[in-house]
């Protein structure tokens, strides 16, 4: 009896044991098969950014090795994340598009950095001028009666003549007619001298002195008038001079050639004194002003220097080339500056202090400006700015940075193209239903686990 009593006790304890480990297995806390408590490491492929993998291999897509993630190339499914990290205390939120640069990498690439700084002082433009002859300074040679060309003592276009000098003789039975009144009026004038009647003097100085006034008329100087008075003698040729010094610029006047008012026999022009019309683009045209002062050089002849003043300023913008017309006064003492000639302009403007920053630093799109801003660790944020008017080799900017900012001048395209990779692979990870698990490849291995499949609940299944 005590032997069956202690087989029974012995078989009653195995019976709690098995009961009390059937338990445990199929009503206690499942162990989840095949998960690791620690986050496996991924693989991106550096061409495309947007494909992960959680083992290393190549990239379907353009057959490159699959590099690990780190926290410069991170996955696509904590591209977000980790954007919008600090870079000191993890936790504040960053702009989207901002990436870290190692300094092994802005070295490798060459980036620098500047600051956005208030500047203030001359802003120089250059522009390109062309010489013309002061339209103020041309004239016009021509008579006031029908005749003919006797002599011709200025004979060639280019001709430089001084003021006074003779430039033809010509024949005019008009003006000897002139003469021949003048004579009568004058003698009339010596015989009524003596005439005790006041009335008849007065009518002779009247005559005397219409006859003069015809003369005078008809472009005769008071020299000649005096000298025709001293012989008595009309002038059967009549010389025509110069009305000023210059060069003849076109000439029209030829031996025995029959001449009327019409007729312009010459054109001289003074060249002491030249126009200078420079092109100015409408982004720069507000900066002028009449009176503003100007410097000009020659690209040749040594290089030589002028100094001009703004005169004008036309009102029109020329359509096809999109720039204002600047006319420019300029002495011209050695007659160096000739007309159709090309000059170098350059302008000097007084700005106010503005806030500025190297041109290389804006990346310029058209529709878009941006500027990379660095906030420190080698995290980089690209910001859209609106700019203002160029100074030289600076930009002024009008909204989008603060003075004393440290932005980045160099390197900026490569740094914009990681940006937008970078910006692309967050958006297209935050379409994905489950993004925290992408799939190992575009076509899952045999017995791979499916997107959505709990790992525990298969190796469950596979146990049984």
């Amino acid at each position: 009896m005590k032997v069956h009593r202690t087989i029974l006790f012995a078989l009653l304890i195995v019976a709690a044991f098995l009961g009390g480990l059937g338990y445990g297995r199929w009503y206690g806390p499942r162990q989840q098969v095949g998960v690791s408590s620690s986050k496996p490491r991924g693989f991106h492929c550096p061409m495309h950014h947007n494909y992960h993998s959680d083992k290393p291999g190549e990239c379907p897509i353009c057959s490159m090795k699959l590099v690990p993630d780190d926290d410069s190339s991170p996955a696509v499914g904590g591209a977000v994340e980790r954007q919008n990290q600090d870079p000191g205390s993890r936790n504040a939120p960053m702009p989207m598009g901002t990436i870290r640069v190692s300094p092994e990498k802005q070295q490798l690439i060459g980036v620098k950095f500047g600051e956005v700084t208030p500047s203030a002082g001359i802003h120089s433009f250059r522009s390109v001028g062309k010489v013309t002859m002061d339209e103020t300074r041309f004239t016009k040679v021509q008579i006031r009666i029908d005749g003919w060309i006797e002599h011709v003592f200025v004979d060639f276009t280019g001709k430089f003549v001084e003021q006074g000098q003779p430039l033809l003789t010509m024949y005019s039975p008009e003006m000897l007619a002139s003469q021949r009144e003048y004579l009568l009026a004058l003698r009339s004038v010596e015989i009524m001298k003596d005439s005790p009647l006041a009335e008849s003097q007065r009518q002779g100085d009247s005559l005397l002195a219409a006859a003069r006034k015809r003369l005078e008329l008809l472009s005769l100087s008071d020299s000649q008038v005096q000298e025709i008075a001293r012989t008595r003698q009309p002038f059967t040729n009549i010389t025509v001079y110069s009305p000023l010094s210059g060069y003849v610029m076109m000439r029209n006047a030829f031996p025995k050639q029959r001449v009327t008012p019409e007729t312009e026999l010459y054109t001289i022009v003074d060249l002491t004194k030249v126009w200078i019309m420079a092109d100015v683009f409408e982004n720069e045209a507000s900066m002028i002003q009449i009176g503003m002062p100007v410097r000009m050089n020659l690209s040749y002849a040594g290089g030589q220097k002028f100094k001009g003043r703004v005169s004008y300023i036309q009102p029109q913008v020329d359509p096809t080339t999109r720039t204002l017309k600047i006319r420019i006064e300029a002495d011209n003492p050695k007659l160096a500056l000739k007309p159709d000639m090309f000059v170098d302009v350059e302008f000097d403007v007084s700005m106010p202090a503005r806030m500025t920053v190297p041109v290389e630093a804006v990346l310029d799109t058209g529709l878009k400006q941006t500027v990379f801003v660095d906030l420190g660790n080698g995290y980089l944020e690209p910001r859209q700015v609106e700019i203002g008017e160029r100074l030289g080799d600076r930009i002024e900017i009008t909204r989008g940075l603060t003075p004393g900012e440290r932005i980045v001048v160099s390197g900026n395209f490569l740094i914009d193209s990681e940006s937008q990779l970078k910006s692309s692979a967050a958006g297209m990870s935050g379409h994905q239903h489950n993004p925290a698990k992408p799939a190992a490849s575009t076509k899952p291995e045999l017995g791979a686990a499916m997107p959505g499949m709990d790992m525990s609940r298969t190796a469950e299944k596979q146990h049984d």
